[in-house]
This record gives structure tokens, C-alpha cells and sequence, in this order.
């Protein structure tokens, strides 16, 4: 390296600090927004057993794992780093994020197994086209872009292979009886081909009731999907 690009190169860290969008420390790791420390102690783990299956009997038959990274934190540094993804448009916060939540599934024996046992599709969960025109892009597959970077031989649904053809407004404060009657028939199945008989990975931001991936994971078996199990950054 030159000494005129060393040069520009300690200009541009004076000028455009690479620091941490979490905790605004220093980042020396590059083409990364959220530093190693956050990514690997900050946040509270979603699920401290490491259980091989999901056992919580609320799940629906067709999905035999929900796994989630971290516990949410109302109106903590988790809540921040996904706001900040889903309405800044950090868009690499969402890579950052779904490669930590892919290596998270490879020290997971119960998951690991199921991709070993089955060809696997990554679904994230999509968002409506009047919901994507405005916002410019889908968070959850940006998580997926980061989780393909870790399982880079597990395929990624495109945009147009599974849709949302209801639009659904927040359902902030919905019982779950009345977040799965608002999102019933909310998807539709474009690309059966890639689905059939696959294990479906649903990827996606937050679980909180399920509504949403449970019927997505609905409609991916009345496509012909195998098994399906649902993967998401944190869990409220």
C-alpha cells in the first residue's frame, strides 16, 4: 500500500469513524456496522438451553422448530439495532445480524441436523409491495442475504417466488386470535418448484405471538412444502 493511500485512509477513519451503531465504540472489523462484543455478549440468549427441538406445545404441527438469537428488549439496544434496520435504512445492520443468526444455527445440533436431513429453502418472510415501494426494501431478506453468507449452499427465495398479497396494518396491541384472523390468506405461493417437499426456513425480525410466520408456514405446506421451522433475530 502507498503511503498516499495510508494517508487517505487514516483521513477517512478521522472523518467517517467506523464505530459501532450498537455501542458507538470504535469497529475495527470492516464491512461490518455492529461491532464483536455486541454480536457476541451483549444481548441476552433467546434460547440458553440450546434445546435440539422446540418443545413448546403452542407451535403448529407443520412447524417443528422456532429458534430465536436474543430475548427482545423493549426499548433496549436490540430494539434500537432493529429499528434502526427496518426504519433507517442501516440495511447492513440486517447482514450483520442474519450472518450472527446463521452461525448461531450451525452450533445448533437439532437445527443442523434437520438441513443435513432435508433440502432446505430459506423463506423470509415477505413484505407487501405497497410496503416495499415505500420502505425501498425488505428487512428480512436482508437477514436472509446475511444468514445465505453462513449456509451459502441453502437457496434464498426470490421477491417474486412467495408473495404478500394482503396488506395488514400494525398489529401492535391484537390479541393472537385476531392477528391470525387479520392475516388470514396473507401470502401466496408463486414458485411451488422451489418449495416441494423442501424444508422451509422462515427468516425473519422478531417473534412475538407467531401469527405471521404460523400462517406463512400455512400456506408453504397447502404449496407442498416439507417441514418448515421458524428462525428469527429475537424473540418477545
Amino acid at each position: 500500500m502507498s503511503v498516499f493511500q495510508n494517508i487517505t485512509n487514516g483521513l477517512k477513519r478521522v472523518i467517517f469513524p467506523n464505530v459501532c451503531v450498537c455501542c458507538g465504540r470504535e469497529n475495527t472489523e470492516q464491512q461490518r456496522q455492529i461491532c464483536s462484543f455486541c454480536l457476541r455478549d451483549r444481548f441476552e440468549d433467546g434460547n440458553p438451553q440450546n434445546k435440539k427441538v422446540s418443545s413448546d406445545s403452542l407451535l403448529p404441527d407443520r412447524i417443528i422448530v422456532q429458534h430465536a438469537l436474543w430475548q427482545f428488549d423493549k426499548g433496549g439496544d436490540l430494539q434500537n439495532l432493529l429499528h434502526q434496520l427496518k426504519y433507517e435504512r442501516l440495511t447492513m445492520v440486517g447482514r450483520d445480524l442474519g450472518r450472527a443468526l446463521g452461525r448461531r444455527v450451525q452450533k445448533h445440533p437439532g437445527i443442523v441436523e434437520l438441513f443435513d436431513k432435508h433440502q432446505s429453502v430459506v423463506v423470509p418472510v415477505p413484505l407487501h409491495y405497497l410496503k416495499y415501494r415505500y420502505r425501498g426494501f425488505n428487512q428480512a431478506f436482508k437477514l436472509a442475504q446475511g444468514f445465505g453468507e453462513v449456509w451459502d449452499d441453502i437457496p434464498t427465495c426470490e421477491i417474486d417466488d412467495i408473495v404478500r398479497i394482503k396488506n395488514t396494518r400494525s398489529q401492535t396491541g391484537f390479541s393472537l386470535e385476531k392477528r391470525l384472523w387479520n392475516l388470514q390468506k396473507a401470502f401466496r405461493v408463486k414458485n411451488q418448484a422451489l418449495i416441494n417437499n423442501r424444508l422451509c426456513v422462515i427468516i425473519d425480525d422478531v417473534f412475538t405471538t407467531g401469527a405471521t410466520t404460523f400462517e406463512l408456514a400455512g400456506t408453504l405446506k397447502e404449496a407442498g412444502a416439507g417441514p418448515v421451522i421458524i428462525l428469527t433475530v429475537a424473540q418477545a
